[in-house]
């Protein structure tokens, strides 16, 4: 296993944190050790991995490598960004209570109110840009504060240490979705979390070829519970997928300048056009939570979403009218791709406190050339804004 040097550049981490040549035969790339159980040399006594669901070679290369890019002594890898959500919140029990950022992913909010709801565990929705509300409101029963930034889809800017702080002065844990920053941009540990958790589907994979989850902490003991249900639960990612993962990783820094400066030329496009109402972007000086992102990330992201006048008819056509921005779900690929939250990704917010507007299009920009990406969005505009 590779040694994590704190002075490594994030390139080089991405590279080789965890991904020492294979000591057998000397390969560059560490192999998919794809098998599902592990010879043992007596009874009682093991090479370090017994049975593939408790620990794989290629997923430990893959956890010590993503470990390392959010500077967390801890990493645990899972089959899908869900499945890291919800192992990250079984150390709760009835009577706890969750704060939950009121703007987040409609599956985070559909697993915390339609099934961890079930077991009695409550939740509400916080505006947690307001820190001293925060504080002022705090409900003693909270265990676990949720926290985005920048959030999905709504693009609010949220301050991790100012919220730290008071969750911390509360006696409770702080987790940070980091999905839309990525560790390139973002670094929620350093900031004061207590676990950072993704959807290694998206940018960390960055190809659509993949799904997966992660969870960094610097908390042993917790570092220690999330281990024992992974294994416990066995909701784990094969050895293909990991090594997809590791492959999509090792160029996540490239990507990522590219989806930002992508993204920037994108936005200066919409602001300008007749047809958009609002864009809602950190990087535009005008935005609340631009300063806040100035100071906590290296760049804002590639993540852009924007209003448009018309309502949700207008809304619906224009995502279903480019060639370039592919109509799904999902983020974080390489290829740009263009969807309607409030009908697809965030339909399960529908009626709540965290209800998206319906005039409201998300797009994930893609490392395509940048030109062709703007003219391919203007002219759906054009056509039916």
């Amino acid at each position: 296993m590779a040694v994590d040097r704190p002075s490594d550049g994030f390139e080089t981490r991405a590279l080789h944190a965890g991904q020492d040549p294979e000591r057998v035969t000397g390969a560059v790339i560490p192999p998919i050790f794809q098998t599902s159980t592990f010879a043992q040399p007596a009874v009682g006594e093991h090479l370090g991995y017994e049975y593939a669901r408790t620990g794989n070679p290629t997923r430990t290369a893959l956890e010590t490598c993503l470990a390392a890019l959010e500077g967390a002594d801890h990493g645990i890898a899972f089959a899908s960004g869900m499945a890291a959500c919800d192992t990250l919140l079984r150390r709760l029990r009835p009577g706890d209570h969750i704060g939950l950022g009121d703007d987040a992913y409609g599956g985070t909010y559909r697993l915390i109110s339609a099934i961890f709801s079930v077991h009695d565990v409550g939740h509400s929705a916080v505006d947690l840009t307001d820190a001293k509300a925060l504080d002022t409101n705090w409900n003693p029963a909270t265990q676990i504060v949720w926290l985005e930034t920048p959030t999905n889809p709504l693009l609010t800017i949220v301050d991790i240490a100012a919220v730290a702080e008071v969750v911390h002065k509360h006696g409770a844990k702080l987790v940070v979705d980091n999905t839309f920053a990525s560790p390139y941009l973002q670094q929620p540990l350093a900031l004061g979390a207590d676990a950072v958790v993704h959807s290694t589907t998206k940018y960390i994979g960055g190809h659509s070829d993949v799904v997966g989850g992660f969870v960094a902490t610097n908390d042993a003991e917790w570092a220690a519970d999330l281990r024992y249900l992974q294994n416990a639960i066995g909701a784990v990612p094969g050895p293909q997928d990991c090594f997809l993962t590791l492959r999509g990783v090792k160029t996540l820094g490239v990507r990522m300048d590219r989806h930002c400066s992508n993204a920037r030329a994108v936005v200066d496009m919409l602001v300008d056009h007749p047809a958009v109402s609002k864009v809602l972007y950190p990087g535009l000086p005008n935005h609340p939570g631009h300063d806040i992102a100035a100071s906590q990330m290296a760049d804002f992201g590639g993540m852009v979403s924007f209003r448009v006048k018309g309502g949700v008819g207008v809304a619906m056509k224009i995502a279903a009218e480019c060639r370039l921005f592919t109509l799904a779900e999902s983020l974080g690929g390489v290829e740009s791709l263009i969807e309607h939250p409030g009908v697809m990704t965030h339909a399960s917010a529908a009626g709540s406190a965290l209800e998206v507007p319906d005039d409201l299009i998300r797009v994930s920009v893609g490392i395509e050339t940048a030109a062709d990406l703007v003219d391919d969005l203007r002219q759906a505009l054009d056509r039916l804004g």
